[in-house]
């Protein structure tokens, strides 16, 4: 059997850093999942809001090296959004595991993975592995894939940019020191 808790716990911050204001914005965020892009309602979007604040959260607790808080945020999440594991494929040779069951809004369906993927990612890892980005104009957080769990940005461009406002400030410091 396998589980690829590694998607679903990138789902996780997908959410937590998704825009929300409204359908569109839900349906981009599904992305080419039309199985719930197709379904999804407003309902759902208000599902998903409180479920964002809740994911943004763990990752928070986790950075800050808080995993007890973390757990007790993502058991809720897991009593509210229980689990029930299902065999789906779309070929015989495709059977893959999916962690909710038919039937369910879409909301449950997505969120029940979300809080399971990274359930896991916080058994395996602890929290020290959730991360928010250390480039204040951004915010976003992200699962620090790196050998050595030194990520610090959520992404390349954020840290670019990071690097290049440091090294100007300290252009224009050394431009004010000399001036001076």
């Amino acid at each position: 059997m396998w589980v690829d808790f590694d998607a679903y716990a990138q789902t996780a911050a997908d959410l937590a850093n998704a825009k929300l204001d409204d359908m569109d914005d839900l349906r981009s965020l599904l992305g080419d999942r039309v199985w719930w892009r197709d379904r999804a309602t407003e309902r759902d979007l208000a599902t998903f809001r409180r479920a964002q604040r809740k994911l943004r959260d763990v990752f928070v607790k986790g950075a800050e090296k808080d995993d007890a808080s973390a757990v007790g945020i993502l058991n809720a999440l897991l009593e509210q959004f229980p689990v029930q594991p299902r065999i789906a494929g779309h070929t015989t040779k495709n059977w893959h595991m999916h962690v909710t069951g038919r039937g369910t809004s879409v909301a449950a369906e997505y969120i029940a993975g979300a809080a399971w993927g990274l359930s896991a990612w916080l058994c395996r890892f602890d929290g020290g592995r959730f991360g928010v980005c250390a480039d204040s104009r951004c915010g976003n957080v992200y699962l620090d894939t790196s050998s050595n769990c030194c990520r610090r940005f959520c992404s390349e461009r954020c840290a670019t940019r990071s690097h290049v406002a440091a090294h100007r400030a300290r252009k224009r410091e050394a431009a004010a020191a000399a001036a001076a």
